[in-house]
């Protein structure tokens, strides 16, 4: 909606992972590089974790976008809870290899064989996993078990996995000891510093096609940090929002006003806010079990329920009057077209009949001539 307004080719601020996006930030680059590394040693597991929306799968995407060597084969997969037989299932179904009907052994055969194949064409696979925090333990171990198909003294197959940081903890774990010697390089992704936000989203805007140079003030790219404590997925969000709210009300520069007004529409939102702030259950707890009523606490509490209502509905009623003063403009401007071509139109109907009535009338006075 926004784009042309701004003159961007494409939304800069998309939530989906677009490796023409990608912004290598110190701690993200070395992540790359780890990545990189482990391509190259064509051996062990190389783990990457990182909190919520920092950019791992924007990693793994990247890295398949820049895989120039096409003696590597490789596989996506983004995980829920797996058992072992459904992990083998999806590693085949990614694979292309048949699977319908097969055992456990059967399996792991076939990627076996498959994988041997590979080998003789000259290439190898690799397997990049995200979401690997909801694999449990003993399909992590699998992930381990596939590790050991070997030709030659060289693995057949290479892993990555990418999780959030409860995947540190599984890896910790007593009985994951011959998983953590096979791992050579592990990388943590961090939230971007208030210097990166400022890169990253010139970077994501230029990147769209935009000309303008200062469509942030240098206090707002501070204060975007500040409210979206530098997660990226955060930032794209909060400055979607913020490009949108800029269309709306006319603006060529998104100042630190602006921006607090945005946030504060923001925060009382039913997805929740920028500020952690979490929702709390409506359901009853066992310690709440004999609830009053009628009492003061309770009333209050019905209050501030109605309060926090009020303000979601007030704010999604200022948005639909913003738009519908849009639409209404485009309306004007469309009328206001379409009346100066009818005018146009008119004009030069009126211009063609009035040198047709001259033309008839200049060759009037040659046919009275001709008869006489």
């Amino acid at each position: 909606m926004y784009e042309n307004y701004y003159g961007f080719k494409e939304r800069p601020f998309q939530l989906s992972p677009d490796p023409r996006f990608f912004f290598a930030s110190s701690n993200h680059q070395r992540a790359m590089s780890y990545l990189q590394y482990g391509l190259d040693q064509g051996e062990g597991f190389i783990v990457v974790t990182g909190p919520i929306g920092t950019g791992k799968t924007t990693i793994a995407r990247n890295l398949l976008n820049n895989i120039a060597d096409d003696s590597i084969v490789a596989a996506q997969l983004v995980t829920t809870k797996l058992d072992p037989q459904e992990l083998l299932e999806l590693v085949a179904f990614e694979f292309k290899i048949a699977v319908k009907g097969k055992s456990k052994a059967e399996l792991l055969q076939s990627i076996e064989q498959f994988l041997i194949d590979l080998n003789r064409q000259g290439k190898r696979a690799l397997l990049i996993v995200d979401e690997a925090q909801n694999l449990p333990i003993e399909t992590v171990e699998e992930l381990r078990m596939l590790s050991n198909f070997q030709l030659d003294n060289k693995p057949l197959i290479q892993s990555f996995l990418l999780g959030q940081e409860e995947l540190k903890d599984i890896i910790q774990a007593p009985n994951m000891e011959q998983f953590r010697q096979r791992i050579i390089a592990s990388a943590h992704l961090k939230p971007l510093t208030s210097d990166e936000v400022k890169e990253y989203i010139n970077h994501r805007l230029q990147q769209a096609g935009c000309i303008k140079e200062a469509l942030f003030s240098d206090e707002g790219f501070k204060v975007i940090h500040e409210k979206t404590l530098g997660v990226p997925r955060k930032i794209n969000i909060f400055v979607d929002r913020l490009l949108l709210f800029g269309f709306l009300e006319e603006l060529t520069c998104i100042d630190v006003d602006a921006i607090n007004e945005v946030a504060l529409e923001m925060q009382v939102e039913l997805t929740g806010s920028l500020h952690k702030v979490q929702l709390t259950s409506n359901e009853p707890s066992q310690a709440s079990a004999q609830l009053i009523v009628n009492s003061t606490e309770n009333v209050e509490n019905m209050k501030e329920i109605l309060r926090e209502v009020e303000e979601i509905l007030e704010s999604s009623i200022k948005q639909k009057i913003k738009m519908a003063r849009y639409v209404d403009k485009l309306l004007k401007q469309k009328s206001r077209l379409y009346a100066e071509n009818n005018i146009d139109e008119s004009v030069e109907a009126i211009s063609e009949l009035t040198a047709d009535t001259t033309v008839s009338a200049n060759s009037e006075p040659s046919s009275e001539n001709n008869k006489s």
